[in-house]
């Protein structure tokens, strides 16, 4: 699984990408968050409860009940205000 992180995640996780194979138990956006965000320290500061983030699956915004694959692209960023 690709995910990506964009804007503040990137300079808080220090990195914009990552290669991760999550256990067979991580089948939702919802788990996958969980389980990232028991990663590190960093992670946990960046995608733990109450962070306001979006999540797009192969480029498809997706609530924490979507389904996730092994071979999905997953992106990360907190939501984007015009102005």
């Amino acid at each position: 699984m690709t995910i990506l992180y964009f804007a503040r995640l990137r300079e808080q996780i220090g990195a914009s990408e990552e290669k991760l194979s999550p256990p067979p138990s991580v089948r939702t956006v919802g788990e996958l968050m969980a389980w990232l965000a028991a990663q590190s320290e960093a992670h946990a500061h960046a995608l733990g409860p109450g962070a306001m983030l979006k999540v797009a699956v192969n480029q498809t915004y997706a609530g924490p009940d979507a389904a996730i694959r092994e071979d999905d692209e997953v992106a990360i960023f907190p939501p984007v205000t015009g102005g």
